[in-house]
Protein backbone atom coordinates (compact mmCIF):
# COMPACT_ATOMS: atom_id res chain seq x y z
CA UNK A 1 0.00 0.00 0.00
CA UNK A 2 1.52 3.30 -1.00
CA UNK A 3 2.22 6.23 1.94
CA UNK A 4 -1.11 7.70 0.09
CA UNK A 5 -2.65 5.87 0.39
CA UNK A 6 -1.66 4.91 4.45
CA UNK A 7 -2.98 8.70 4.80
CA UNK A 8 -6.35 8.32 3.81
CA UNK A 9 -8.51 8.01 6.36
CA UNK A 10 -11.00 5.52 6.82
CA UNK A 11 -13.42 5.67 10.40
CA UNK A 12 -14.22 2.42 10.64
CA UNK A 13 -15.52 3.21 13.31
CA UNK A 14 -17.39 6.27 13.84
CA UNK A 15 -20.81 7.16 12.45
CA UNK A 16 -19.52 10.46 10.80
CA UNK A 17 -19.23 11.88 7.27
CA UNK A 18 -16.60 13.90 5.30
CA UNK A 19 -17.76 17.40 6.78
CA UNK A 20 -17.14 15.29 10.31
CA UNK A 21 -20.75 15.61 10.94
CA UNK A 22 -23.20 12.34 11.75
CA UNK A 23 -24.74 11.36 8.51
CA UNK A 24 -28.09 12.90 7.89
CA UNK A 25 -27.28 16.12 10.05
CA UNK A 26 -24.68 17.60 7.34
CA UNK A 27 -25.27 21.73 8.58
CA UNK A 28 -24.17 22.94 5.20
CA UNK A 29 -26.68 20.92 3.54
CA UNK A 30 -29.12 19.73 6.08
CA UNK A 31 -31.40 17.88 3.31
CA UNK A 32 -27.90 16.59 2.04
CA UNK A 33 -28.91 13.04 3.06
CA UNK A 34 -32.82 12.80 2.75
CA UNK A 35 -32.63 10.50 -0.21
CA UNK A 36 -30.27 8.16 1.06
CA UNK A 37 -31.74 8.17 5.37
CA UNK A 38 -35.14 7.04 3.63
CA UNK A 39 -34.04 3.68 2.56
CA UNK A 40 -34.95 2.60 5.98
CA UNK A 41 -38.07 4.74 6.61
CA UNK A 42 -40.41 4.99 3.81
CA UNK A 43 -42.50 2.41 2.13
CA UNK A 44 -40.50 -0.74 0.76
CA UNK A 45 -42.83 -1.33 -2.25
CA UNK A 46 -42.92 2.65 -3.09
CA UNK A 47 -39.09 2.56 -3.01
CA UNK A 48 -38.59 -0.89 -4.78
CA UNK A 49 -40.74 1.20 -7.81
CA UNK A 50 -39.26 3.83 -7.72
CA UNK A 51 -35.94 2.23 -7.77
CA UNK A 52 -36.94 -0.65 -10.25
CA UNK A 53 -38.75 0.95 -13.08
CA UNK A 54 -35.32 3.27 -13.73
CA UNK A 55 -32.89 0.12 -13.33
CA UNK A 56 -35.04 -2.04 -15.48
CA UNK A 57 -35.32 0.05 -17.87
CA UNK A 58 -31.57 0.86 -17.65
CA UNK A 59 -30.54 -2.82 -17.92
CA UNK A 60 -32.55 -2.68 -21.06
CA UNK A 61 -30.87 0.19 -22.20
CA UNK A 62 -27.39 -0.77 -21.59
CA UNK A 63 -28.32 -3.95 -23.14
CA UNK A 64 -29.26 -2.65 -26.23
CA UNK A 65 -25.77 -1.87 -26.68
CA UNK A 66 -25.49 -5.56 -28.61
CA UNK A 67 -28.77 -5.54 -30.14
CA UNK A 68 -28.47 -2.51 -31.40
CA UNK A 69 -24.96 -4.09 -33.20
CA UNK A 70 -26.86 -7.36 -34.17
CA UNK A 71 -29.97 -5.25 -35.77
CA UNK A 72 -27.40 -3.15 -37.87
CA UNK A 73 -24.96 -5.12 -38.84
CA UNK A 74 -27.65 -7.96 -39.95
CA UNK A 75 -29.64 -5.56 -41.89
CA UNK A 76 -26.52 -4.48 -43.74
CA UNK A 77 -24.05 -7.36 -43.54
CA UNK A 78 -26.65 -10.15 -43.75
CA UNK A 79 -25.70 -13.31 -41.75
CA UNK A 80 -21.56 -12.71 -42.09
CA UNK A 81 -22.32 -9.57 -39.98
CA UNK A 82 -24.44 -11.02 -37.28
CA UNK A 83 -21.81 -14.30 -37.23
CA UNK A 84 -19.06 -11.66 -36.66
CA UNK A 85 -20.91 -10.22 -33.75
CA UNK A 86 -20.95 -13.73 -32.47
CA UNK A 87 -17.94 -14.34 -32.32
CA UNK A 88 -16.89 -11.33 -30.88
CA UNK A 89 -20.01 -11.90 -27.87
CA UNK A 90 -18.25 -14.16 -25.36
CA UNK A 91 -15.06 -11.15 -24.99
CA UNK A 92 -17.88 -9.00 -24.88
CA UNK A 93 -19.43 -10.61 -22.13
CA UNK A 94 -15.78 -10.75 -20.28
CA UNK A 95 -15.94 -7.02 -20.38
CA UNK A 96 -19.04 -6.84 -19.01
CA UNK A 97 -18.42 -9.19 -15.87
CA UNK A 98 -15.49 -7.23 -15.41
CA UNK A 99 -17.18 -3.85 -15.48
CA UNK A 100 -20.11 -5.45 -12.88
CA UNK A 101 -17.16 -6.80 -11.16
CA UNK A 102 -15.45 -3.22 -9.86
CA UNK A 103 -19.21 -1.48 -10.45
CA UNK A 104 -21.61 -3.84 -8.66
CA UNK A 105 -18.49 -4.32 -5.49
CA UNK A 106 -17.74 -1.09 -5.34
CA UNK A 107 -21.61 0.08 -4.90
CA UNK A 108 -22.52 -3.06 -2.52
CA UNK A 109 -19.70 -1.45 -0.06
CA UNK A 110 -21.23 1.70 -0.28
CA UNK A 111 -24.67 1.08 0.62
CA UNK A 112 -23.81 -1.22 3.26
CA UNK A 113 -21.25 1.76 4.49
CA UNK A 114 -24.25 4.04 4.07
CA UNK A 115 -26.33 2.24 5.82
CA UNK A 116 -24.06 2.20 9.15
CA UNK A 117 -23.74 5.99 8.86
CA UNK A 118 -20.22 5.98 7.23
CA UNK A 119 -20.02 7.92 4.18
CA UNK A 120 -16.33 8.75 3.93
CA UNK A 121 -15.42 4.84 3.65
CA UNK A 122 -18.69 4.85 0.87
CA UNK A 123 -17.00 7.87 -0.49
CA UNK A 124 -13.00 5.74 -0.59
CA UNK A 125 -15.63 3.22 -2.42
CA UNK A 126 -16.48 5.25 -5.69
CA UNK A 127 -12.91 6.45 -5.70
CA UNK A 128 -11.38 3.52 -5.64
CA UNK A 129 -13.97 2.03 -8.07
CA UNK A 130 -13.02 4.64 -10.60
CA UNK A 131 -9.38 4.13 -9.67
CA UNK A 132 -9.96 -0.08 -10.40
CA UNK A 133 -11.62 0.88 -13.51
CA UNK A 134 -8.83 3.06 -14.76
CA UNK A 135 -5.85 0.65 -14.32
CA UNK A 136 -7.94 -2.41 -15.60
CA UNK A 137 -8.72 -0.74 -18.76
CA UNK A 138 -5.20 -0.03 -19.53
CA UNK A 139 -4.40 -3.58 -18.87
CA UNK A 140 -7.23 -4.53 -21.73
CA UNK A 141 -5.88 -1.82 -24.56
CA UNK A 142 -2.18 -3.29 -24.08
CA UNK A 143 -3.71 -6.27 -24.63
CA UNK A 144 -5.90 -5.60 -27.36
CA UNK A 145 -2.73 -3.98 -29.52
CA UNK A 146 -0.94 -7.68 -29.43
CA UNK A 147 -2.47 -9.76 -32.11
CA UNK A 148 -1.32 -12.83 -30.72
CA UNK A 149 -3.84 -11.85 -27.60
CA UNK A 150 -6.58 -10.65 -30.15
CA UNK A 151 -6.06 -13.88 -32.58
CA UNK A 152 -6.21 -16.74 -29.44
CA UNK A 153 -9.13 -14.91 -28.53
CA UNK A 154 -10.74 -15.37 -31.99
CA UNK A 155 -9.57 -18.66 -32.10
CA UNK A 156 -10.89 -18.95 -28.74
CA UNK A 157 -14.34 -18.06 -29.71
CA UNK A 158 -14.44 -20.48 -33.07
CA UNK A 159 -14.25 -17.82 -35.63
CA UNK A 160 -14.29 -19.42 -38.85
CA UNK A 161 -12.31 -18.27 -41.88
CA UNK A 162 -14.88 -15.96 -43.90
CA UNK A 163 -15.76 -14.47 -40.41
CA UNK A 164 -12.37 -13.93 -38.32
CA UNK A 165 -11.06 -10.49 -40.24
CA UNK A 166 -14.64 -8.99 -39.38
CA UNK A 167 -14.32 -10.34 -35.64
CA UNK A 168 -11.01 -8.78 -35.23
CA UNK A 169 -11.59 -5.53 -36.54
CA UNK A 170 -14.48 -4.99 -34.54
CA UNK A 171 -13.08 -6.53 -30.82
CA UNK A 172 -9.96 -4.84 -31.30
CA UNK A 173 -12.00 -0.91 -31.50
CA UNK A 174 -14.35 -2.65 -28.33
CA UNK A 175 -11.15 -3.31 -26.19
CA UNK A 176 -9.72 0.33 -27.19
CA UNK A 177 -12.44 1.39 -25.49
CA UNK A 178 -13.56 -0.68 -22.85
CA UNK A 179 -13.03 2.01 -20.29
CA UNK A 180 -15.90 3.95 -21.42
CA UNK A 181 -18.09 0.96 -20.73
CA UNK A 182 -16.11 0.29 -16.77
CA UNK A 183 -16.83 3.42 -15.47
CA UNK A 184 -20.33 3.92 -17.97
CA UNK A 185 -21.70 1.30 -16.43
CA UNK A 186 -20.05 0.13 -13.17
CA UNK A 187 -19.98 3.80 -11.52
CA UNK A 188 -23.81 4.36 -12.89
CA UNK A 189 -24.43 1.82 -10.03
CA UNK A 190 -23.57 4.06 -7.74
CA UNK A 191 -26.14 6.84 -8.85
CA UNK A 192 -28.48 4.48 -7.34
CA UNK A 193 -27.39 4.29 -4.03
CA UNK A 194 -27.34 7.87 -3.67
CA UNK A 195 -31.18 8.14 -4.29
CA UNK A 196 -31.37 8.87 -7.65
CA UNK A 197 -32.46 5.80 -9.90
CA UNK A 198 -33.73 8.26 -12.46
CA UNK A 199 -30.79 10.13 -13.30
CA UNK A 200 -29.34 6.87 -13.53
CA UNK A 201 -31.53 5.88 -16.02
CA UNK A 202 -30.86 9.51 -18.40
CA UNK A 203 -27.22 8.48 -18.09
CA UNK A 204 -27.71 5.31 -19.70
CA UNK A 205 -30.62 6.50 -21.62
CA UNK A 206 -27.70 9.15 -23.19
CA UNK A 207 -25.42 6.15 -24.33
CA UNK A 208 -27.87 4.31 -26.39
CA UNK A 209 -29.87 7.02 -27.66
CA UNK A 210 -25.79 8.31 -29.04
CA UNK A 211 -24.93 4.73 -30.20
CA UNK A 212 -28.15 3.83 -32.40
CA UNK A 213 -27.52 7.24 -34.23
CA UNK A 214 -23.91 6.46 -34.76
CA UNK A 215 -25.12 2.72 -35.82
CA UNK A 216 -27.36 4.58 -38.65
CA UNK A 217 -24.73 6.71 -39.76
CA UNK A 218 -21.44 4.86 -39.92
CA UNK A 219 -23.17 1.07 -40.86
CA UNK A 220 -25.83 2.27 -43.13
CA UNK A 221 -25.20 5.61 -44.26
CA UNK A 222 -21.35 5.34 -44.39
CA UNK A 223 -20.90 2.08 -44.92
CA UNK A 224 -18.44 1.19 -42.42
CA UNK A 225 -19.24 -2.40 -41.67
CA UNK A 226 -18.32 -3.84 -38.78
CA UNK A 227 -15.50 -0.84 -37.82
CA UNK A 228 -18.41 1.67 -37.87
CA UNK A 229 -20.34 -0.57 -35.49
CA UNK A 230 -17.91 -1.33 -33.22
CA UNK A 231 -17.20 2.66 -33.22
CA UNK A 232 -20.63 3.63 -32.71
CA UNK A 233 -20.97 1.54 -29.03
CA UNK A 234 -18.05 2.89 -28.16
CA UNK A 235 -18.89 6.37 -28.33
CA UNK A 236 -22.52 5.46 -27.29
CA UNK A 237 -20.42 4.29 -24.47
CA UNK A 238 -18.21 7.31 -23.96
CA UNK A 239 -21.53 9.94 -23.78
CA UNK A 240 -23.01 7.64 -20.39
CA UNK A 241 -19.06 7.59 -19.41
CA UNK A 242 -18.82 11.83 -19.66
CA UNK A 243 -22.57 11.75 -17.98
CA UNK A 244 -22.04 9.61 -14.97
CA UNK A 245 -18.57 11.23 -13.94
CA UNK A 246 -20.11 14.71 -14.58
CA UNK A 247 -22.81 13.73 -11.62
CA UNK A 248 -20.38 12.81 -8.80
CA UNK A 249 -18.17 16.07 -9.69
CA UNK A 250 -20.05 18.19 -10.54
CA UNK A 251 -23.72 18.22 -9.07
CA UNK A 252 -24.46 19.37 -5.62
CA UNK A 253 -25.64 18.34 -2.84
CA UNK A 254 -25.45 14.51 -3.49
CA UNK A 255 -25.04 12.04 -0.65
CA UNK A 256 -21.74 10.84 -2.29
CA UNK A 257 -18.97 12.88 -4.23
CA UNK A 258 -16.23 11.48 -6.37
CA UNK A 259 -12.85 12.91 -4.40
CA UNK A 260 -9.34 12.71 -6.48
CA UNK A 261 -7.78 12.04 -3.02
CA UNK A 262 -10.53 9.14 -2.84
CA UNK A 263 -9.18 7.06 -6.11
CA UNK A 264 -5.79 6.78 -4.72
CA UNK A 265 -5.59 3.00 -3.77
CA UNK A 266 -5.95 0.84 -1.02
CA UNK A 267 -5.36 -2.78 -0.63
CA UNK A 268 -8.01 -3.43 2.07
CA UNK A 269 -10.74 -1.70 -0.09
CA UNK A 270 -10.38 -2.91 -3.63
CA UNK A 271 -10.21 -6.33 -1.82
CA UNK A 272 -13.66 -6.00 -0.39
CA UNK A 273 -14.31 -4.70 -3.60
CA UNK A 274 -13.60 -7.77 -5.44
CA UNK A 275 -14.59 -10.01 -2.73
CA UNK A 276 -18.45 -8.28 -2.98
CA UNK A 277 -18.13 -8.07 -6.86
CA UNK A 278 -17.38 -11.22 -7.59
CA UNK A 279 -20.79 -12.83 -7.41
CA UNK A 280 -21.67 -10.46 -10.20
CA UNK A 281 -18.50 -11.46 -12.24
CA UNK A 282 -19.39 -14.82 -11.80
CA UNK A 283 -22.47 -14.17 -13.36
CA UNK A 284 -21.23 -12.62 -16.55
CA UNK A 285 -17.69 -14.97 -16.75
CA UNK A 286 -19.90 -17.93 -16.15
CA UNK A 287 -22.29 -16.47 -19.72
CA UNK A 288 -19.00 -16.06 -21.47
CA UNK A 289 -17.51 -19.69 -21.09
CA UNK A 290 -21.00 -20.71 -21.96
CA UNK A 291 -20.67 -18.92 -24.90
CA UNK A 292 -17.52 -19.91 -25.86
CA UNK A 293 -18.27 -23.49 -25.50
CA UNK A 294 -21.02 -22.98 -27.21
CA UNK A 295 -19.67 -21.39 -30.32
CA UNK A 296 -17.10 -24.35 -30.25
CA UNK A 297 -20.13 -26.45 -30.42
CA UNK A 298 -22.09 -25.21 -32.54
CA UNK A 299 -19.36 -25.24 -35.19
CA UNK A 300 -19.00 -28.87 -34.22
CA UNK A 301 -23.02 -29.99 -34.37
CA UNK A 302 -23.46 -27.11 -37.06
CA UNK A 303 -20.95 -28.29 -39.75
CA UNK A 304 -22.78 -31.74 -40.15
CA UNK A 305 -26.25 -30.11 -40.29
CA UNK A 306 -27.93 -28.94 -43.02
CA UNK A 307 -27.61 -24.87 -41.53
CA UNK A 308 -23.95 -24.91 -41.63
CA UNK A 309 -21.40 -23.31 -38.89
CA UNK A 310 -21.68 -20.08 -39.97
CA UNK A 311 -25.57 -19.97 -39.94
CA UNK A 312 -25.32 -21.89 -36.48
CA UNK A 313 -23.35 -19.08 -35.19
CA UNK A 314 -25.70 -16.50 -37.05
CA UNK A 315 -28.55 -18.26 -35.37
CA UNK A 316 -27.10 -18.58 -31.89
CA UNK A 317 -26.31 -14.94 -32.47
CA UNK A 318 -29.42 -14.00 -32.22
CA UNK A 319 -31.05 -16.20 -29.54
CA UNK A 320 -28.26 -15.13 -27.18
CA UNK A 321 -29.28 -11.60 -27.53
CA UNK A 322 -32.46 -12.00 -27.16
CA UNK A 323 -32.13 -14.31 -24.18
CA UNK A 324 -29.69 -11.40 -22.86
CA UNK A 325 -32.14 -8.69 -23.19
CA UNK A 326 -35.31 -11.13 -21.66
CA UNK A 327 -33.60 -11.61 -18.41
CA UNK A 328 -31.85 -8.05 -18.68
CA UNK A 329 -35.17 -7.02 -16.53
CA UNK A 330 -35.06 -9.30 -14.06
CA UNK A 331 -31.49 -8.36 -13.38
CA UNK A 332 -32.53 -4.83 -13.60
CA UNK A 333 -34.86 -5.74 -10.48
CA UNK A 334 -32.10 -7.20 -8.46
CA UNK A 335 -30.05 -4.22 -8.82
CA UNK A 336 -32.83 -2.09 -7.90
CA UNK A 337 -33.41 -3.55 -4.57
CA UNK A 338 -29.43 -4.17 -4.15
CA UNK A 339 -28.96 -0.78 -2.04
CA UNK A 340 -32.27 -1.36 -0.08
CA UNK A 341 -30.89 -4.30 1.03
CA UNK A 342 -27.54 -3.58 1.53
CA UNK A 343 -28.82 -0.28 3.78
CA UNK A 344 -31.25 -2.08 5.68
CA UNK A 345 -29.00 -4.97 6.62
CA UNK A 346 -26.25 -2.51 7.62
CA UNK A 347 -28.69 -0.93 9.77
CA UNK A 348 -29.98 -4.09 11.15
CA UNK A 349 -33.41 -3.68 9.71
CA UNK A 350 -33.74 -7.40 9.27
CA UNK A 351 -37.77 -7.00 9.44
CA UNK A 352 -37.13 -4.17 5.98
CA UNK A 353 -34.71 -6.98 4.23
CA UNK A 354 -36.90 -9.46 4.51
CA UNK A 355 -40.04 -7.73 2.63
CA UNK A 356 -37.25 -6.09 0.17
CA UNK A 357 -36.33 -9.67 -1.05
CA UNK A 358 -39.87 -11.29 -1.32
CA UNK A 359 -41.08 -7.99 -2.80
CA UNK A 360 -38.05 -8.25 -5.42
CA UNK A 361 -38.63 -11.55 -5.93
CA UNK A 362 -42.13 -11.32 -6.61
CA UNK A 363 -41.98 -8.42 -8.92
CA UNK A 364 -38.90 -10.21 -10.70
CA UNK A 365 -41.42 -13.21 -11.15
CA UNK A 366 -44.42 -11.33 -12.98
CA UNK A 367 -41.64 -9.29 -15.41
CA UNK A 368 -39.99 -12.83 -16.43
CA UNK A 369 -44.02 -14.03 -17.51
CA UNK A 370 -44.26 -11.26 -19.50
CA UNK A 371 -41.14 -11.61 -21.21
CA UNK A 372 -41.98 -15.25 -21.60
CA UNK A 373 -45.62 -14.68 -23.16
CA UNK A 374 -43.64 -12.02 -25.60
CA UNK A 375 -41.29 -14.21 -26.89
CA UNK A 376 -44.16 -17.37 -27.29
CA UNK A 377 -46.51 -14.98 -29.04
CA UNK A 378 -43.94 -13.07 -31.68
CA UNK A 379 -41.12 -15.04 -32.28
CA UNK A 380 -40.95 -14.99 -35.94
CA UNK A 381 -40.96 -11.32 -35.78
CA UNK A 382 -38.71 -10.75 -33.47
CA UNK A 383 -36.24 -13.27 -35.64
CA UNK A 384 -36.90 -11.39 -38.10
CA UNK A 385 -35.63 -7.60 -36.55
CA UNK A 386 -32.15 -9.37 -37.12
CA UNK A 387 -32.05 -9.49 -40.56
CA UNK A 388 -32.20 -13.81 -40.96
CA UNK A 389 -34.88 -14.37 -43.52
CA UNK A 390 -34.29 -17.57 -45.11
CA UNK A 391 -36.98 -19.91 -43.60
CA UNK A 392 -35.14 -23.15 -42.97
CA UNK A 393 -32.97 -20.83 -40.69
CA UNK A 394 -35.76 -18.68 -39.36
CA UNK A 395 -37.88 -22.18 -38.30
CA UNK A 396 -34.61 -22.97 -36.53
CA UNK A 397 -34.13 -20.08 -34.52
CA UNK A 398 -37.25 -19.78 -33.49
CA UNK A 399 -37.46 -23.58 -32.20
CA UNK A 400 -33.96 -22.30 -30.35
CA UNK A 401 -35.32 -19.12 -29.03
CA UNK A 402 -38.83 -21.33 -27.40
CA UNK A 403 -36.75 -23.99 -25.84
CA UNK A 404 -34.00 -21.63 -24.25
CA UNK A 405 -36.27 -19.59 -22.58
CA UNK A 406 -38.51 -22.14 -20.81
CA UNK A 407 -38.12 -22.00 -17.58
CA UNK A 408 -37.82 -17.66 -17.91
CA UNK A 409 -41.10 -17.28 -15.82
CA UNK A 410 -38.79 -18.52 -12.80
CA UNK A 411 -35.37 -17.70 -13.62
CA UNK A 412 -36.13 -14.24 -11.63
CA UNK A 413 -36.29 -16.09 -8.54
CA UNK A 414 -33.01 -17.34 -9.17
CA UNK A 415 -31.32 -14.16 -10.17
CA UNK A 416 -32.74 -12.06 -7.35
CA UNK A 417 -31.76 -14.86 -4.71
CA UNK A 418 -28.49 -14.78 -5.68
CA UNK A 419 -27.98 -11.18 -5.52
CA UNK A 420 -29.28 -11.09 -2.15
CA UNK A 421 -26.40 -12.68 -0.54
CA UNK A 422 -24.17 -10.29 -2.48
CA UNK A 423 -26.09 -7.42 -1.12
CA UNK A 424 -26.44 -8.36 2.11
CA UNK A 425 -22.14 -9.05 2.51
CA UNK A 426 -22.37 -12.84 1.65
CA UNK A 427 -20.68 -13.07 -1.01
CA UNK A 428 -19.09 -16.82 -1.15
CA UNK A 429 -23.21 -17.78 -1.41
CA UNK A 430 -23.50 -15.69 -3.84
CA UNK A 431 -20.57 -16.62 -6.01
CA UNK A 432 -21.46 -20.60 -5.26
CA UNK A 433 -25.52 -19.98 -6.63
CA UNK A 434 -24.55 -18.24 -10.01
CA UNK A 435 -21.53 -20.55 -10.45
CA UNK A 436 -24.07 -23.70 -10.19
CA UNK A 437 -26.49 -22.04 -13.49
CA UNK A 438 -23.83 -20.77 -15.09
CA UNK A 439 -20.40 -23.36 -14.93
CA UNK A 440 -21.42 -26.71 -12.98
CA UNK A 441 -25.05 -27.17 -14.35
CA UNK A 442 -25.01 -26.13 -17.67
CA UNK A 443 -21.26 -26.26 -19.23
CA UNK A 444 -21.72 -30.24 -18.59
CA UNK A 445 -24.96 -30.38 -19.95
CA UNK A 446 -23.90 -28.62 -23.43
CA UNK A 447 -21.85 -32.09 -23.84
CA UNK A 448 -24.11 -34.51 -22.64
CA UNK A 449 -27.21 -33.65 -23.81
CA UNK A 450 -26.18 -33.88 -27.69
CA UNK A 451 -25.05 -37.61 -27.31
CA UNK A 452 -28.05 -38.45 -25.58
CA UNK A 453 -30.92 -36.94 -26.78
CA UNK A 454 -30.65 -38.13 -30.36
CA UNK A 455 -30.62 -41.67 -29.55
CA UNK A 456 -33.12 -41.19 -26.75
CA UNK A 457 -35.45 -38.83 -29.06
CA UNK A 458 -34.55 -39.48 -32.59
CA UNK A 459 -36.34 -36.62 -34.07
CA UNK A 460 -33.57 -34.16 -32.59
CA UNK A 461 -30.01 -33.57 -33.82
CA UNK A 462 -26.83 -32.92 -32.15
CA UNK A 463 -27.70 -29.02 -32.73
CA UNK A 464 -31.32 -28.88 -31.71
CA UNK A 465 -30.05 -30.76 -28.19
CA UNK A 466 -27.65 -28.06 -27.72
CA UNK A 467 -30.65 -25.61 -26.67
CA UNK A 468 -31.88 -28.34 -23.78
CA UNK A 469 -29.19 -28.00 -21.57
CA UNK A 470 -30.82 -24.24 -20.35
CA UNK A 471 -33.95 -25.02 -19.04
CA UNK A 472 -32.89 -28.07 -17.87
CA UNK A 473 -29.15 -25.84 -16.06
CA UNK A 474 -32.13 -23.49 -14.68
CA UNK A 475 -34.69 -26.01 -13.09
CA UNK A 476 -31.87 -26.93 -11.04
CA UNK A 477 -30.37 -23.69 -10.25
CA UNK A 478 -33.44 -22.49 -8.81
CA UNK A 479 -34.64 -25.48 -6.98
CA UNK A 480 -30.81 -24.96 -4.98
CA UNK A 481 -31.85 -21.17 -4.61
CA UNK A 482 -34.28 -22.74 -2.87
CA UNK A 483 -33.02 -24.45 -0.66
CA UNK A 484 -30.33 -21.03 0.18
CA UNK A 485 -33.10 -19.06 0.57
CA UNK A 486 -34.94 -21.24 3.15
CA UNK A 487 -31.95 -21.59 5.33
CA UNK A 488 -31.26 -17.83 5.57
CA UNK A 489 -34.80 -17.09 6.62
CA UNK A 490 -34.55 -18.85 9.38
CA UNK A 491 -31.10 -17.19 9.98
CA UNK A 492 -32.43 -13.99 9.78
CA UNK A 493 -35.21 -14.54 12.45
CA UNK A 494 -32.41 -15.48 14.70
CA UNK A 495 -30.66 -12.62 13.99
CA UNK A 496 -33.83 -10.60 14.62
CA UNK A 497 -34.74 -12.19 17.78
CA UNK A 498 -31.17 -11.90 19.00
CA UNK A 499 -30.17 -15.44 19.04
CA UNK A 500 -27.06 -15.31 17.25
CA UNK A 501 -25.32 -11.53 16.55
CA UNK A 502 -23.32 -11.95 13.82
CA UNK A 503 -24.14 -10.16 10.64
CA UNK A 504 -22.40 -12.31 8.38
Amino acid sequence: MSAAAANVKLPLDLNEDSTGAPLGQDPKNPGRDNKVSRMGTASIPLLITEFAVPAILGMLVNGAYNVIDSIFLGQAMGEIGLSAATVANPTMIVFLAIAMLIGNGGNALAALRLGEGRRVDAEISLGNTVFLSLAVSVVIALAAANPVVIDGLLTLSSATDDVRPYAKSFLQIICFGFVFQCIGMGVNNFIRTAGAPNRALVTMLIGAVFCTLFNYLFVIRFGWGVEGSALATVLGQAMSCVAVVWYFVFTKNVPLKLHFRYMVPHLKVIGTIVSLGAASFVVQAGMAVVSFVLNSLLVRYGAVSAIGADDALASIGVVQRVSMFTVLPLIGVSIAIQPLLGFNYGAKLIGRVRHTLWYGIGGATVLGIVMWAVVHLFPEAIVNVFGITHNGLVDFTVFALKVQLLMLPFIGFQIVGANYFQATGQPLKSIVLSLTRQILFLVPLLFVLPEMLPHLMPQYTGLDALYFAAPVSDFLAIFLTVVFIALEMRRLKRLESGEITSKF
